[in-house]
Formats: structure tokens, sequence, C-alpha cells
């Protein structure tokens, strides 16, 4: 802060980092509300607060973002120790306030007792739409196995669109560029993960997360579903969830006649990770991929096998099929090994021969000194360096996926 006026850090105090300040909770119980372990907080706050994720004006600034647990029933209040314009004069405060009622829905509570008596009405909450699957994570700390399930659901469901629009908040804070969908186009699809719990020797179901998949029109009779949205919340991540809801939203498409195939719209690297770990799960017991098949080589029954009986693309058949490679490879075999990385390389190096290709037009059209200052961009070494990068990476990937899969 050097070379700042005494003005200007004092000002400097009343900043505060967004993503520290929101506060969220999932509540179950009244206990819940004071207990910090039920807190989390932001991933991101720039489509709310900018780029810098900073609000100006407070000192001790926390933005309670409290819901109930099922139905997402939000508290919404704000509190600080201090204000700016409290202490100078023409200084104003950011209207944080307004900032986040522009993406929460209306009907929100604003005190703690409004708020509780909400929470004893959440024995009533019912999940939404058409029970796809049940399934049990066990619980280390609880000693126990806890059950979970996956609805499908749409606008007509009564009660759904206004709850559709708390869960959507969420986006904001764990996608870096998320944006609100139209709901009003019937084309979208919705999946919910629900937890059922016990509540005073009632049954009580938690939200878990969520998915949105839009119906794409194929020429001339089809549909190519595509996932937009996907999200695990952070007191549910990493147990599985994710894994779960995605390979039952392929077997629900599966049974389509009507739908080509499943695809992401942006997909994330995690996103990526976790769709490999799914359709490899989901391949594995194709007699296309049978050991013999995969080491004779990507096929075009791989590709049939794979659109026909689980609607996969076949960009994600050539992923799954190197997968399943690598795990009928014997690496420390000379021969095998060879054959393997050689089969990788020739997909991976396409972009590099595209390169060359233009490159050769280049020497039939461009003056000399043109054509040097192309070459310096085009470093054919670099291009191995990066061909072989680009393997290693592929291969770590790969064997992560094996590892999970052989712990499935």
């Amino acid at each position: 802060m050097a070379g700042l006026t005494a003005m200007e850090k004092k000002l400097a105090e009343y900043k505060c980092n967004t993503n520290e300040a929101i506060q969220l909770k999932l509540v179950r119980f009244p206990e819940d509300l004071e207990d910090d372990n039920t807190t989390f907080n932001p991933e991101y706050s720039h489509q709310v607060f900018g780029d810098d994720e900073v609000a100006f004006g407070y000192k001790g600034l926390k933005i309670l973002l409290y819901y109930i647990a099922g139905n997402l029933s939000t508290l919404f209040r704000i509190e600080y120790t201090s204000k700016v314009n409290e202490k100078f004069d023409c200084v104003e405060a950011d209207d944080v306030e307004s900032k986040i009622r522009e993406i929460i829905p209306p009907g929100f509570c604003t005190n703690t007792d409004d708020f509780v008596s909400l929470l004893e009405k959440e024995v009533n909450f019912k999940p939404f739409g058409m029970l796809l699957h049940t399934y049990s994570v066990h619980n280390e700390e609880a000693g126990e196995d806890i059950t979970y399930q996956i609805y499908k659901a749409d606008m007509t469901c009564p009660g759904f669109r206004e709850y559709h629009e708390r869960l959507q908040t969420f986006l904001m804070w764990f996608i870096e560029t998320a944006s609100f969908i139209d709901v009003d186009d019937e084309r979208w699809n919705y999946f919910l993960v629900f937890e059922k719990y016990n509540k005073d020797g009632a049954t009580l179901f938690a939200t878990v997360g969520y998915m949105t998949v839009y119906n794409y029109y194929v020429y001339p009779d089809k549909t190519r579903p595509r996932v937009s949205q996907m999200l695990i919340l952070p007191p549910f991540q990493g147990e599985g969830h994710g894994a779960q809801l995605l390979e039952t939203v392929h077997r629900y498409y599966m049974s389509s006649p009507t739908v080509l195939d499943i695809t992401a719209e942006d997909p994330s690297e995690n996103y990526v990770k976790l769709r490999d770990f799914v359709l490899v799960k989901l391949c594995q017991d194709l007699p296309c991929f049978s050991p013999g098949k995969l080491m004779q080589g990507f096929s075009q029954e791989m590709v049939m096998e794979a659109q026909q009986k689980l609607k996969i693309n076949k960009q994600h058949t050539r992923r799954v099929y190197e997968i399943l490679r690598l795990r009928a490879t014997d690496m420390g075999d000379a021969e095998q090994s060879r054959s393997f990385r050689l089969d990788i390389k020739r997909r991976l190096i396409g972009p590099y021969k595209k390169k060359q290709r233009e490159l050769a037009k280049m020497r039939r059209c461009l003056r000399p000194e043109e054509l040097t200052n192309q070459l310096n961009q085009i470093d054919l070494n670099m291009q191995h360096e990066q061909l072989e990068e680009s393997f290693q990476q592929l291969v770590t990937d790969y064997r992560r996926v094996l590892e999970r899969l052989a712990q499935a």
C-alpha cells in the first residue's frame, strides 16, 4: 500500500472480500443457525460484485444467505461492525442489498424468528416430479448408510418454478460463467438429487444438487439432450453424487428411441473427468470393448454400439476406448506400450498435421521474410514436446479414471 495517502489507507480498511463475507447454510435444525460447521462460502462472486470480488464501505461485513435444506426458503440478512458513511462525509458504501436482491427471488425472510417458523413446516416438503433412482452412501461419521433419491421434474410440477428460482441462485456462487435459463422453454428437463433424513421421527428431504438438460432438435425426428448446468452443493461434494446423477440421466435418455446422443455445453475440466468415469463404467461390458477387440484398435463397431445402446457420440466413445485400451495394455511390455502410445499420438497429432499443411501452403504463397516469421511460430521441436506432454497428461487422467473404476 506504499504511496497511498492516509485517507486512502483508512478507506481501504472498508473493503471486504465478498467470497469471505457471503455465508451460506443449508439448515435442517434450529441449532444449525449458530453452528459454524454448517457454514460454507462461495467459490466465486464476480458476477454479482465485479471482477475484484470486493464490497466497499463496510468493516466486518457478513452477507447471510441461509436456506432451509429441503424447499430452500431463504433468510437474507446483512451484518457489519462499521459503515464508511458513518465515519466519512461524501463517501458512499456499495449497495450490497440491491446486488443480492437481483439474484434471489422475492419472498425471503429477513429475521430469524420467521425463518425458524418456516423450518417447522419443512416436514411437509416432498421432492418434485418422478423418482428415477435410489441409492445409498455409507457415512463414516454417522456410522450408517444414508439414502439418496434422484427425480426428474418440469415446470408443470406444483411449486417447482418457485423452488427452482431459489435453487439456481447457488449457480452464481459455484459456476464461474453461470447464467439463469429461460424456464418458459418446455425443452428443458430438470434432474434433482435429495437426501432422506430423519427429524423427530419423520422422514424429510434435503436438496443435494441438480442438473438441467436442454433437448435440441435433430433433423428429421431425433433429439440431442445437452447438459447445461450441473451442481452438487458443497456440503455433499466428494461423495459420488455427481457420478450417480450423470449415470442416472444417461440411463433415462438411453431408453428413448428418439434420442441420438447426449452432449454437454462448455464442459469444465472436472465435468469431463466425471463423464469419462461414468461412460467407461457404462461401456466396459459391451462386447465391442472386450480386451481382444481393444488391442485391435478403435473401430466403427465401437462407435455404432456405444451410440445405439448408450447414446454416446463418436468423440466420447474414442476417449472411452483409449481409457479401456490403457487398462488392457501391459505397459511393462515394450511392444504393447509402443502400440498404445502410437495409437494415442496418431489422434493427438491431428492439429499439428493441420499446421504443417498450412505451412506447405505458406511456402507457395508468402515472401521469404513473411515465411520466416511464420516458421518462427511453428517450431517442430516444440510441437514434439507438446505432443509428448499432452500424451503424458492424458495417461495420468486416464489412470485416475481407472483407479476410481476399480474402487466403484
